[in-house]
C-alpha cells in the first residue's frame, strides 16, 4: 500500500491516470471482500450494525464502477467536466439502494427494539472496521495525491466520497467495541442507525449529483 500513496508529483499525466485506475479497482475490490465477509457475519451474530454496514459497501461497488467509468474515459479523452448517460445511471441506482438500505436498517432498528435482540458477539464489526479504517485512509490519501497531481476534480470527488466510507468504518467500530465491551444492546442498534444516516446522505448525493451531472462532490 506504500508505493500506491506515494508522491506522484512531476509523473506524467497517463501514469497518474494509471494509478486512479489502479486505486479505482482496488476500491471496487476491497468493497466487494468487505460487502460479502460483513453481511455474512452480520447475519450469523445477528449484528444489524455490520450487516448495513456491509449492504453499503456493495452499494459503494456500483458507484465505484461509475467512477471506473469515469476513469476509463478519462484514459481515452483527457479531462471531462461532466458525467455520461453511463455515470448518471449507476448513480441513480446508487442512490435508490441507498435509500433502500436506509429504510431496510430503520425498520430492522425498530424489530430489534421491540423484540429485545442483540448481537451474539461483534468482535468480527471490531476487526472488518479497523482493516477498513486503515485501507480508506490510505486509499483517501492516495486519490488526493493523485487528484491534485491531476488537478482533476472528478478524482479528488471521488476521494472526498471515499472519507464517508471512512466515516463508516469508524462508527462501526465505536459500536462494535462498546457492545463487546458492555454487551448493551443499544450499542449496536446505535451504530445501525448511524450506518442508516451515512446511507440517506449517500443517497440524496447521488441523485443531486445525477441530477446535475456536475463532478464536483459535497460528500465530505
Amino acid at each position: 500500500m506504500a508505493s500506491i500513496i506515494s508522491i506522484v508529483d512531476g509523473t506524467d499525466e497517463r501514469r497518474l491516470l494509471n494509478r486512479a485506475l489502479l486505486l479505482s479497482v482496488i476500491t471496487i475490490v476491497y468493497n466487494l471482500i468487505e460487502g460479502a465477509v460483513s453481511m455474512y457475519f452480520g447475519m450469523d451474530d445477528e449484528s444489524l450494525a455490520l450487516f448495513g454496514f456491509g449492504a453499503d459497501s456493495f452499494v459503494e461497488v456500483i458507484s465505484g464502477l461509475g467512477i471506473l467509468h469515469m476513469i476509463l474515459r478519462m484514459k481515452r479523452h483527457g479531462t471531462v467536466d461532466r458525467r455520461d448517460s453511463f455515470e448518471r445511471t449507476a448513480l441513480r441506482i446508487t442512490g435508490s439502494a441507498f435509500y433502500v438500505l436506509t429504510a431496510g436498517l430503520l425498520i430492522g432498528s425498530v424489530l430489534r427494539v421491540i423484540e429485545g435482540s442483540a448481537p451474539e458477539t461483534t468482535i468480527v464489526g471490531v476487526i472488518v472496521s479497523a482493516l477498513s479504517i486503515a485501507t480508506m485512509y490510505a486509499l483517501l490519501k492516495a486519490k488526493l495525491a493523485v487528484g491534485h497531481a491531476l488537478k482533476s476534480d472528478a478524482i479528488i470527488a471521488d476521494a472526498n466520497c471515499t472519507r464517508t466510507c471512512y466515516y463508516l468504518s469508524i462508527i462501526l467500530l465505536a459500536s462494535s467495541g462498546l457492545y463487546e465491551l458492555f454487551g448493551i444492546a443499544w450499542f449496536d442498534i446505535l451504530g445501525s442507525l448511524g450506518i442508516a444516516w451515512f446511507a440517506f446522505s449517500e443517497g440524496r448525493e447521488s441523485f443531486e449529483k445525477a441530477r446535475s451531472g456536475n463532478l464536483a462532490c459535497s460528500c465530505d
